[in-house]
């Protein structure tokens, strides 16, 4: 699969879904979504997870950067979608590990998951609220337990990816962050409407329902003026 570094920030540029999560699995990898503000805002710091790791084009604003680069065939795949396809293409043959979100939260989804994958193996699961290194220890013995071939850690970049990274030197597997996307899939954060995602502009749907995001959004309109004058 092919790459290009966007403002030193390796990213992958599948050609489709199914092709992104059978590298991924086959490697072992650890997904990390890729976007416009990663990019703009990239650090010594962030480069380094990403580039250790898998970046995927996650917004529209990294699918046009790859193009420019030469790639003309490059999906967007959001994040809070990957996961589900990943449990949609594996649910009956692999195990899951869920880590992530308030206890009540990622209760929800896992009851949810068992109802719309019968027979989906979760090994085991916990919130996101790893207080002490006892806590966080005692998750990786865990994981390195249950051996599961696939974990989500849903906490919010890079403290996810930091995490993945720990785990994943004591259990190699197929990980992915999640961010807010337990908080989506439970209902207890609302997504923008199919139309909305489709044309790109759930950023603009984001900006409408939180005006307080504009001083995150300007960045986009540098994003994109940089980004015409190649300056990725």
């Amino acid at each position: 699969m092919q790459s290009q570094s966007i403002n030193g920030v390796q990213t992958y540029a599948p050609e489709s879904r199914e092709s992104l999560i059978d590298f991924a699995t086959k490697g072992q990898k650890i997904l990390v979504a890729v976007n416009a503000e990663k990019i703009l805002h990239a650090t010594s710091a962030s480069r380094g997870i990403i580039n250790r790791n898998m970046g995927y084009p996650d917004g529209i604003g990294a699918v046009m950067a790859l193009k420019q680069k030469g790639i003309e065939n490059v999906v967007k795949i959001p994040g809070c979608e990957l996961w589900l396809d990943i449990i949609k293409t594996y649910y009956k043959e692999k195990t899951f590990y869920l880590v992530g979100g308030k206890q009540e939260i990622i209760e929800e989804t896992v009851t949810e998951l068992k109802r719309q994958f019968a027979g989906i193996k979760i090994v085991n699961y916990r919130n996101g609220y790893i207080k002490s290194k006892e806590e966080k220890q005692e998750l990786i013995s865990d994981i390195v337990l249950k051996k599961p071939d696939v974990v989500f850690v849903a906490m919010g970049s890079p403290k996810q990816e930091l995490l993945m990274e720990e785990i994943q030197k004591k259990h190699p597997a197929l990980y992915q962050g999640l961010g807010g996307s337990f908080d989506v899939f439970t209902g207890n954060v609302e997504r923008a409407p199919k139309w909305w995602v489709e044309n790109n502009l759930e950023w603009a749907y984001r900006l409408v329902k939180q005006p307080s995001r504009i001083k995150r959004q300007i960045h986009l309109v540098r994003f994109l003026y940089l980004l015409k004058r190649n300056k990725f």
